[in-house]
């Protein structure tokens, strides 16, 4: 396994690591809340928003990487989780809003466990070298 370190990649760092723990916080929250059979409340909504904002900056930041010339090793696999990235947080949204029942919440549990995944996914598919 490569480090960080080495990688050079624009979507390993500080705030990869943040948008991952903010959305681990955020299933954890949301696993108590449907475990409690709570709707989704604001808090859930403004966590998600939270959320999409950091992950729309994290999008930013590789895009800006594109820019300067650097390049994923997997680019189609790598704009794919990218475009996934940012849809699942408003996707919970909706889904959210449309079962206000502890299902809701269950709904952003499970998205914001996905989140993690998807960008662990974008740091390896931009690390990937010789194919």
């Amino acid at each position: 396994m490569t480090s960080a370190a080495s990688t050079g990649s624009p979507v390993d760092g500080i705030l990869s690591t943040a948008t991952i723990v903010l959305s681990l916080v955020l299933a954890l929250w949301s696993l108590v809340a449907a475990v409690r059979h709570r709707p989704p409340d604001r808090s859930q909504f403004v966590g998600l928003a939270v959320l999409e904002c950091a992950l729309l900056v994290l999008a930013v930041v590789a895009l800006v990487g594109l820019g300067r010339g650097e390049r994923p090793g997997e680019p189609g696999a790598f704009f794919g989780y990218l475009v996934t990235l940012v849809c699942l947080p408003p996707l919970a949204w909706v889904l959210a809003r449309m079962e206000p029942t502890r299902w809701g919440s269950a709904i952003v549990c499970a998205v914001c466990l996905v989140t993690p995944v998807v960008v662990v996914r974008l740091q390896q598919t931009w690390a990937v070298v010789g194919g």
